[in-house]
């Protein structure tokens, strides 16, 4: 087989906070792709860095009273370590803050500005006097300008989903000092997208660059419409890379950031003797970038656009996840499963997570649900009943001696694993990560059959069975050390600790396909424990310590509701959950929207659920929405609703809303990430 040269990316972690369970999805499934192209013999480097400018960081360090270069310092020191304890294990992690980062934007910048794509443009924006610095988005929070809504951030509303600039928000405050802003006006610079169109196009729709709903996605959201312009600078003062042709202006962290995956590639070439030009020029090598959904925008669009602007190589794949919950809800601070990965090693194995989320993971968007019940349950199934189990009761019964010196019959066992390898490999290459995990744990029933028939625990009582126990332990330990090659990927400690066990190197794939024979054994050593519910809840309530004062200091930025507004309206009578599951909620997304003439009060709109599947709804919220400003939306809409019949036409179903009525209506949306058809629980 030939050997694939491969340059593999994790999104930069920032440098204002700490790594948390939700990080480690996307970095332990991206070390997992790594060592599994490793083990097959392709040449596959992997490159991350710190992503250590902008705003937040600025002020964070103001307030604490030190340089921007020592906090970000201090916090690469702990994402290594962090990273370290899971086992995720880069060729070289570097900083955007870094030279030859900025090299490669001064690079960058320059054919930009040679294609003719970059534009200036005066813009109003919003500036704290006390804190001497432009407001962005998220630093500034006001009333909605156009429902009224209190406490919104800079620039869309939580309740009716407006859009809007900071600028146009009633009353708005600045989050970093409580002040009035100011609006002043500064010079911005901006690439022109809308000239890389047809390029955009034809590379996010052909070929097998991006998961298909993704390209779809694309497709319908942006491609569909003229390309905006994009603001890639911000003036001083800044923490950032000041532009070289454009004094007092900063290059945005967007634009310097994905440039850190080229910078820390150099870092590595200037370490290793390779030639940067062959890993970001040739086209043999590969580029693939691991990144989450929220993060799509910029890998698929921007970033292609700079790379193609700039004469690089293009990605070969941008793979996509999707989010981290606990328990089927968001991570929460207040109940203890916002768990920073530092907590969670302080009572968890931390391969105990590598391989739940393993199992858990496929080649879609979907996003990833950590059951701790279905944690505590998987590991002890599958880690320790299943795999390490195989070992535990063989190798015991021949420690300090040796495999049998020719491979004894095994009912065709370990051919039938071996004959797995192609297909646990495609699993692997196609990120389907659970599938080859179903198949694996197949492969450790298989062998902890054989086992439990054998008995080499019995067998060992009888004087002259000796060399039955040798045959059968030696089958045992060649079965184990199959499912450790195929699990290496995932569980590089307990491959270490089979390394020691028998003594012979885990060196490639193929290793599947020979039995090991006549190899010294050595003292079987403990590989992994059992974990407990206990450990489970002493983690939840360290987290719940941890967080206490943030979510203390939090409380006041949360979203006002109104006064008494549970009072406003009596609560419905009781219901059983079999009553509610009657009710078919379901996301969908608006597609058409139109005035209804012959009603006051209604609307027209086609809702999609996906798959082709459509609903026409009669809905009474012409006072509060215009029918150009729905278009597109995702609400959450009765799908099973009987339908009524109306002298406009008939109504297929019902879309959610709050409110009184009249001008204050209020539809209901899902939060980013959600896709018609799925069903609301």
């Amino acid at each position: 087989m030939t050997q694939r040269r491969i340059l593999v990316t994790s999104a930069l972690p920032y440098a204002n906070g700490h790594i948390h369970i939700g990080h480690l999805v996307e970095y332990i499934q991206t070390d997992i792709w790594v060592r599994f192209q490793k083990l097959r013999g392709n040449q596959c480097v992997y490159l991350c860095a710190d992503d250590t400018h902008g705003t937040a960081i600025m002020i964070r360090a103001r307030k604490e009273g030190r340089s921007e270069e020592a906090l970000i310092a201090e916090m690469r020191d702990a994402h290594i370590r962090d990273f370290s304890e899971f086992d995720i294990e880069f060729d070289n992690y570097g900083s955007t803050n870094s030279d030859e980062n900025r090299e490669l934007c001064a690079q960058f910048w320059k054919s930009i500005r040679d294609a003719g794509l970059v534009k200036e443009k005066e813009i109003e924006q919003l500036f704290d006097p006390e804190e001497g610095t432009f407001l962005a988005d998220r630093f500034v929070r006001g009333t909605c300008p156009k429902c009224g809504a209190a406490d919104q951030p800079g620039d869309n509303c939580s309740k009716c989903a407006a859009t809007y600039s900071p600028a146009d928000l009633k009353d708005p405050k600045s989050t970093l000092s409580g002040a009035t802003p100011e609006i002043r006006t500064a010079t911005h610079l901006f690439i022109e997208l809308e000239q890389l169109h047809e390029f955009l196009d034809e590379w996010t729709q052909s070929g097998d660059h991006l998961q298909a709903e993704v390209a779809n996605y694309l497709k319908g959201h942006f491609l569909g419409d003229p390309l905006r312009d994009w603001d890639i600078s911000r003036p001083a003062p800044y923490f950032g890379f000041e532009i070289p042709d454009s004094p007092g202006n900063f290059w945005y962290v967007w634009f310097d950031a994905p440039i850190g995956y080229m910078a820390s590639t150099k870092q590595w070439c200037d370490a290793n003797g390779e030639d940067f030009d062959k890993w970001w020029r040739d086209e043999e090598t590969e580029i693939h970038h691991f990144i989450g959904k929220d993060i799509t925008y910029f890998h698929t669009l921007f970033w292609p656009g700079m790379l193609k602007s700039a004469g690089f190589n293009l990605p070969t794949k941008v793979h996509i996840h999707g989010f981290l919950t606990v328990g089927g809800e968001k991570m929460s601070k207040s109940q203890g499963t916002f768990v920073m990965a530092s907590t969670y090693r302080n009572h968890l194995n931390p391969a105990w997570l590598r391989y739940y989320y393993a199992a858990k993971l496929g080649s879609r968007l979907d996003d990833l649900d950590l059951n701790l019940e279905e944690l505590v349950a998987k590991v002890n199934s599958d880690l320790v009943g299943k795999l390490v189990n195989i070992a535990s009761r063989s190798a015991k019964f021949v420690g300090g001696q040796s495999l049998a010196d020719s491979y004894p019959e095994d009912g065709g066992l370990f051919e039938a694993a071996a004959a797995k390898a192609d297909d646990i490999a495609a699993a692997y290459e196609r990120c389907d990560y659970s599938g080859a995990m179903r198949e694996i744990m197949a492969l450790a029933d298989a062998a902890n059959r054989y086992v439990e028939e054998a008995q080499p625990w019995t067998l060992k009582k009888d004087p002259e069975k000796q060399g039955e126990v040798q045959a059968v332990c030696s089958v045992a330990l060649n079965l184990f050390r199959q499912l450790v090659v195929y699990l290496s990927p995932v569980l590089p400690r307990l491959a270490e600790q089979t390394v020691e066990l028998l003594n012979v190197p885990i060196e490639k794939w193929d290793d599947v396909k020979t039995p090991l024979i006549g190899t010294p054994v050595s003292k079987f050593q403990h590989m992994m424990k059992r974990v407990t519910e206990e450990q489970v809840t002493a983690m939840i309530e360290e987290s719940k310590a941890e967080n206490e004062a943030a979510e203390s200091e939090a409380a006041g930025d949360q979203w006002n509701d109104g006064p008494e507004a549970l009072a406003a309206e009596p609560m419905s009578e009781e219901c059983t959950i079999d009553d509610f599951v009657k009710v078919d909620l379901r996301v969908a997304r608006i597609v058409s929207a139109s005035d209804v003439p012959e009603a006051d009060k209604l609307l027209a709109l086609t809702l999609s659920l996906g798959g082709g599947e459509t609903r026409n709804v009669f809905a009474g919220i012409k006072a509060a929405y215009k029918p150009e400003d729905l278009i597109g939306r995702l609400v959450v809409c009765v799908a099973n609703l009987k339908p009524r019949k109306m002298r406009f036409g008939t109504s297929e179903g019902m879309v959610c809303a709050s409110g009184s009525g009249g001008e204050e209506v209020f539809l209901l949306s899902p939060d980013e990430g959600a896709v018609p058809g799925q069903r609301v629980h």
